[in-house]
């Protein structure tokens, strides 16, 4: 099986290497970008070829480049295709309605996340009707080199991202608030302070999802009645949901007008 990856940028790079970790090899494995140059380093890994001649050879095509420069591209790419390939996109505002009106082929549209550099991405798949099982087979075999893989229909690739893609930059500015809330209060170092929370965060989970262990659970676990942690966690709930409210009416408003421009972008 060959597979292609069009675009070099965050996403691009990252697929290209993870595959060629993943026993890909360089004859099996296509890298195109709009600059070449920045192709030099994965020279070792890959075959650089241009963008129609990265489509038309492989067996699995994913199309990682900018929502602006992606009707373009499948207009160029599209008619290069092999009839039983699959086509792959990266990003969750552009519909299989949009995709169609430029190249009528078996599509999916994968999310990973951040965490795929440690092997770790929840990774969110869906697929237009002309996908077969042994596309979906094939593509998900790919994307678990570097992490689960969770399938949703279309109209849920929004929250799922929110929950997964999204959700590192999230979970990274709620810690970032707590860490300099901390340092107000102690003369830890700021360095150590991060370390401390980040360790026992990751290990937080990891005990959750090791032991099966609910939110409530893990909760109740440490705040016992009438205790110093009892009057944290009120203040949490207290206090905290409007925000986790208001986080996720912005955030889903946003991808509402992502999609607004994306689709006048195809022409809808």
């Amino acid at each position: 099986m060959k597979v292609g990856v069009i675009g070099y940028g965050s996403m691009g790079k990252m697929l290209l290497w993870k595959f060629s970790d993943a026993g890909i090899k360089k004859e099996d494995l296509y890298a195109s970008n709009r600059t070449l140059e920045k192709l030099e380093e994965a020279k070792e890994i890959a075959l650089i070829r241009s963008n129609k001649e990265t489509a038309g050879s492989c067996d699995i095509v994913f199309v990682c480049v900018r929502p602006a420069d992606l009707k373009n591209v499948l207009a160029e790419t599209g008619p290069e295709l092999k009839s039983d390939s699959l086509l792959v996109t990266l990003n969750g505002s552009i519909t299989f309605d949009m995709i169609e009106k430029v190249v009528s082929h078996k599509t999916a549209k994968v999310i990973p996340s951040l965490t795929a550099e440690i092997d770790r991405s929840q990774t969110i798949v869906c697929y237009n009707g002309k996908v077969t099982q042994k596309d979906k087979q094939e593509l998900e075999s790919l994307l678990r080199t570097f992490g689960d893989v969770i399938e949703l229909p279309e109209n849920e690739v929004g929250m799922g991202s929110e929950l997964v893609s999204c959700m590192p930059g999230f979970i990274a500015s709620i810690f970032d608030v707590i860490c300099s809330s901390a340092q107000k209060h102690t003369e830890i170092p700021r360095d150590q302070i991060v370390s401390m929370v980040l360790k026992t965060m990751s290990a937080t989970g990891d005990l959750m999802l090791e032991k099966g262990m609910s939110f409530e659970d893990a909760v109740s676990r440490v705040a016992t009645k009438g205790g110093i942690t009892e009057e944290g966690t009120k203040v949490i709930y207290d206090l905290f949901p409007q925000a986790a409210d208001m986080m996720f009416e912005k955030t889903l408003e946003k991808r509402k007008l992502t999609a607004q421009k994306a689709k006048e972008s195809f022409g809808g």
